[in-house]
């Protein structure tokens, strides 16, 4: 029998919340990146947050107009391959397999509390096909167009810890539609030299199973649920200093939205999904909204005694107004959260890490307000190369499966 301090290793290493798609191109640059990131609370009990991937893109895959997109964790795997030019000069043509254990997992979070009575299991599975066009090919900035149809199963189990009442939904299928536009984009790394991106989004999803689920049908899976965002970015270093200043604008609204299709905010992971909405001091996804505007900022500073590598003292915060999902509301509409921290990168650039604190000075804990957290992010490029030209984010947000999670709970090491 492997020793339980074994197993917890094990489990840390495969920690994973699976990559979900986001391109709104086919990414040209060859690319392979080791990432891991985690957000651990201090007080309280909520889900484990965290993701560990391996992420290859690799154009010229077979032939020279194939590129092979291809994110791999424990129990979790994205693969999309893409066919440049495949519908016309600017058009191109991408088909996509996703799916894992624990991928449509649904974690209960209710006025700051992690409730895994109320808590389930779901397995999922995608296959999906996306056209992606250029319209402005002579521009510097690139002006992309999606387009994404596809289909999705989720398998729901029960945990040991629902309770003989409670009512999981039942398995669904759905089809899904994603339209938007970006222009600009942002690679996928922990901090990107430079990024700009402007972004609009729609995606509905339409589900052929809903209803009442939970204690006597006190919450319902809706049949159809439709999202609309917007994104503004910008990351810039400042080339005599070092200096680093990212800031973004996120706003997004929905109809239709239940507890099993919302907006998640909360957490500090950047690859944590693909719009990643943070909260510093929150648990992950600890909000869920239907409507929300959400700013924030990431400043480092680089420390004087970083000699061959660069050491950075870093300061962020985020702050954010919500229209809550209907039996998720909490006291106010404002979510406010700080920190600060170290940051490395190594000269080469092959090495990244970050580590930091955070509070949430809204959070609701108990009787009151204010959440502490620690967060260590990680990134090896295997490519060792820097990447100051500003490319596109080929869309790795491990937001999907909750493995780690369940096997951590399981052996009960955070109660």
């Amino acid at each position: 029998m492997i020793p339980r301090k074994t197993v917890f290793l094990l489990a840390c290493l495969s920690l994973l919340v699976a990559p979900r798609r986001a391109a709104a191109q086919i990414d040209p640059s060859k690319r392979q990146l080791i990432q891991f990131g985690y957000n651990q609370p201090l007080e309280g009990k909520g889900p484990i947050a965290g993701y560990a991937f391996y992420f290859l893109n690799q154009p010229g895959y077979l032939r020279t107009n194939i590129t092979l997109r291809l994110a791999v964790a424990p129990v979790y795997l994205d693969s999309e391959i893409g066919f440049d030019q495949a519908l016309g000069p600017n058009t191109d043509l991408a088909v996509g397999i996703s799916g894992g254990g624990f991928a449509d997992s649904h974690e209960e979070i209710r006025g700051g509390r992690y409730l895994t009575a109320e808590s389930f299991t779901g397995h999922g599975a995608e296959i999906s096909t996306s056209v992606y066009h250029l319209f402005n090919p002579a521009n510097n900035i690139p002006l992309y167009g999606v387009l994404r149809v596809g289909y999705h199963f989720t398998d729901y189990t029960r945990d040991a810890d629902n309770p003989a009442g409670f009512v999981i939904p039942d398995n669904r299928n759905s089809f899904r539609l994603r339209t938007g536009f970006r222009f600009g984009g942002r690679e996928p790394l922990l901090t990107p030299a430079l990024a700009m991106e402007l972004s609009g989004w729609y995606e509905a999803h339409f589900y052929n199973q809903n209803g009442p689920f939970g204690f006597a049908g006190d919450r319902i899976a809706q049949s159809q649920t439709h999202f609309f965002w917007s994104r503004a970015l910008l990351a810039y270093t400042f080339p005599k200093r070092g200096n680093y200043l990212a800031t973004s604008v996120t706003a997004g609204t929905s109809l239709r939205a239940d507890r099993l299709n919302a907006y998640p905010l909360g957490g500090a992971l950047p690859l944590g999904s693909e719009f990643p909405l943070y909260l510093p001091g929150y648990y992950f996804g600890e909000i869920s909204a239907r409507r929300y505007v959400l700013a924030g900022g990431l400043y480092a500073h680089p420390l004087p005694f970083g000699l061959k590598n660069t050491w950075t003292v870093n300061v962020f915060g985020t702050t954010a107004n919500v229209d809550y999902v209907s039996g998720m509301q909490q006291p106010g509409h404002w979510h406010n959260g700080v920190g600060g921290g170290i940051g490395y990168r190594s000269k080469d650039g092959v090495w990244q890490a970050m580590f930091a604190y955070g509070f949430g000075l809204d959070a609701t804990r108990g009787a009151g307000t204010g959440a502490h957290s620690v967060g260590l992010l990680l990134q090896y490029d295997l490519e060792t190369r820097q990447r100051l030209k500003p490319t596109f984010e080929p869309g790795v947000g491990p937001d999907k499966s909750r493995f780690m999670e369940r096997l951590i709970r399981r052996l009960s090491i955070f109660n």
